[in-house]
């Protein structure tokens, strides 16, 4: 029989923990400008950096 190749090992993120939702108290999606709840519906707005200051 042929010999088994090993798998290489993956390489796991470590966990972020992200905002919760204070309607439902799920986690909620991170994006560039806002995070926002998929499960409510719920959104919140990050501040705007401005530009030069």
């Amino acid at each position: 029989m042929a010999e088994k190749k090993e798998k290489p090992k993956k390489e796991f993120k470590a966990y972020k923990p992200g905002k919760l939702c204070p309607k439902c108290n799920s986690r909620m999606a991170e994006h560039s400008d806002r995070y926002s709840c998929g499960k409510c519906g719920y959104t919140e707005f990050k501040p705007q950096k401005k530009p030069g200051a």
